[in-house]
């Protein structure tokens, strides 16, 4: 016999609040045709379920400032307002790291960004990233038990199986570092280890600027160059997790030696360092990226043109994969995006140029919403997906396995 409360009219009721809930949890703030769309329910039946969360205190309303998907004025957003449990977010850059905590509802509570030589120091970065989350759980005001889920996001290709760095020549640094355990480990919780780039992707998927989009490219232009491919609303990871490396295109076969053993990839001519070195180099003084950016909103010609050629190459390299899976958008993400259509003008000229037709026309180019931000969104959405039970994202999941280990960490 079926459960006594199967098909009757409490047990659908129940059901759908459940899943009105589980899509707020899964994709942040709605307006509640958005939430019919996604779940399938009547906008009659959301709207009761609505007022029934709002009354109990579950659910809020906030404001937007983004148009809805016609242009129109923007929609009144529901939030859940669940605080009772967090979810701990990590990204390491190649020169960073940053960890954020957020509640189930999708508000962050906490964040934190330290500039560390991520590349060379990959214990020292895990070590430091500890010392970060219990800062942030300090300033949001959460204790260790109240965290269901860590997301983690790493510069290179992750080895899904073994929660690893999944190339040798893309991170060597970390090669052979078990991150996920060690991390798993360290914070006594279950870890979620994906690639920055396809968390970049995520984030823009679930809150940015390919929220209404089912397929799209994301592309991380900073100090790596590396793409998240969203097909259909789903990441796509490859058979050995590095689809979307598009920093590794071969532009030029006797261009510069790259880092990865190659030469002449697209990252020898377009990513942050082949463009601090040659603006340096022309300046005769020593420059960061971030100096490069301010310089050329500020109208610097030289800052201007490396920019502008950078944006150039990285269409290249875009107009193959456009070629081969003809996305809806791309979007552009990383320090570079910072300068708008200086970087997006020539990328978009390069993709008219290189692409087939049919997949130019297409195609919008646009920045992404949350610039340097959208790796450690897409960690927290990773960990939001794991305490949800979600497959939108599918990540392997390590749990710690006895007594924490102490570490020596830098203050």
């Amino acid at each position: 016999m079926g459960k006594k409360s199967d098909g009757t009219l409490g047990w659908l009721r129940e059901r759908n609040r459940q899943r009105v809930v589980a899509t707020l949890r899964e994709r942040g703030s709605l307006s509640q045709a958005e939430i019919a769309r996604v779940t399938g329910l009547s906008r009659t039946t959301v709207s009761t379920l609505v007022a029934e969360l709002k009354d109990s205190g579950s659910v809020a309303e906030v404001s937007s400032t983004m148009p809805d998907s016609k242009g129109g004025r923007p929609a009144v957003q529901l939030v859940l307002r669940d605080t009772s449990e967090v979810v701990l977010g990590i990204d390491f850059g190649h020169s960073h790291v940053q960890v954020a905590i957020a509640d189930l509802g999708h508000q962050v509570l906490a964040e934190r960004l330290t500039l560390f030589d991520v590349d060379h120091k990959a214990k020292e970065s895990l070590d430091m990233s500890v010392l970060m989350a219990a800062q942030v759980m300090e300033e949001a005001n959460v204790n260790h038990s109240d965290i269901v889920g860590v997301g983690i996001g790493i510069p290179g290709p992750v080895d899904r199986a073994r929660g690893t760095v999944g190339s040798a020549t893309i991170l060597p640094g970390w090669i052979g570092l078990q991150i996920a355990a060690e991390m798993a480990t360290r914070l006594r919780h279950r870890v979620q280890i994906e690639n920055d780039a396809n968390l970049g992707a995520v984030a823009e998927l679930t809150w940015g600027a390919g929220r209404d989009s089912s397929s799209f490219i994301y592309v991380k232009a900073s100090t790596g160059i590396g793409a998240g491919i969203v097909i259909d609303r789903n990441v796509i990871f490859g058979a050995t997790g590095t689809a979307g490396e598009i920093g590794h295109t071969t532009l030029d076969e006797s261009g510069a030696l790259c880092h990865c053993g190659n030469r002449g990839c697209l990252e020898t001519v377009a990513a942050g360092p082949a463009i601090v070195k040659l603006v340096s180099q022309s300046k005769g003084e020593s420059l960061t990226l971030s100096r490069i950016v301010a310089l050329a909103l500020e109208g610097d010609t030289s800052c201007r043109r490396a920019i502008s050629d950078a944006g150039r190459e990285i269409g290249i390299a875009v107009a193959g994969v456009c070629n081969i899976l003809n996305p809806e958008r791309v979007i552009i993400g990383g320090p570079l995006s910072r300068t708008g259509d200086l970087l997006l003008g020539p990328l978009r000229d390069s993709i008219r140029r290189c692409a087939v037709q049919a997949a130019a026309e297409k195609v919008e180019v646009v920045p992404a919403v949350f610039v340097e931000r959208s790796e450690l969104l897409g960690a927290l959405a990773l960990a939001i997906a794991g305490a949800n039970g979600s497959r939108t994202v599918q990540a392997p999941t390590f749990h710690p396995s006895g007594a924490p280990t102490r570490s020596t960490q830098a203050t």
